[in-house]
């Protein structure tokens, strides 16, 4: 065999080799390439209670409601609110304290199991702010508000 040939064979089977690879990785983690499923998603797909998954939404207006737990011996309060993706509802349930961009309107992924059909029990919450976000301690400083930020 030439040394051309020789190069040729190598490249092409490093080449077949890693298209491979790829493959068998794209395949194996096209579950969990997803960020976070919405509510419709929800509804639509076989999701085991048993897997940790994530659903983003919007906060509904007006779903906000907070009660005071007493679990263990301590006093938690337990949020339950409802998220949406203007087609299908979902309630989310949480205990622990809220971030502070958390609010009605505002876009949130959440991260826990699915209790049963139409209820979810969050772990972790998140909240999503857009790109002009500024936080309030900021907000009013006179040299903030003449750059028009």
């Amino acid at each position: 065999m030439k040394k051309k040939n020789k190069r040729l064979f190598t490249i092409l089977t490093f080449m077949a080799l890693f298209a491979g690879g790829c493959a068998i990785l794209l395949i194996n983690l096209r579950e969990n390439l997803i960020f976070f499923y919405s509510p419709t998603e929800v509804f639509e797909k076989q999701i085991d209670r048993t897997q940790m998954i994530r659903v983003g939404g919007m906060v509904k207006d007006e779903s906000i409601v907070k009660i005071i737990k007493t679990i263990e011996g301590r006093q938690l309060e337990e949020i339950s609110f409802v998220i949406t993706d203007f087609k299908k509802e979902l309630v989310i349930s949480y205990i622990g304290i809220l971030p502070d961009l958390f609010k009605e309107g505002q876009g949130v992924v959440v991260e826990g199991f699915l209790k049963n059909v139409g209820k979810f029990e969050a772990k972790t919450v998140l909240a999503k702010h857009d790109e002009n976000y500024m936080p309030p301690e900021i907000k009013d400083i006179k040299t903030i508000k003449d750059k028009k930020i």
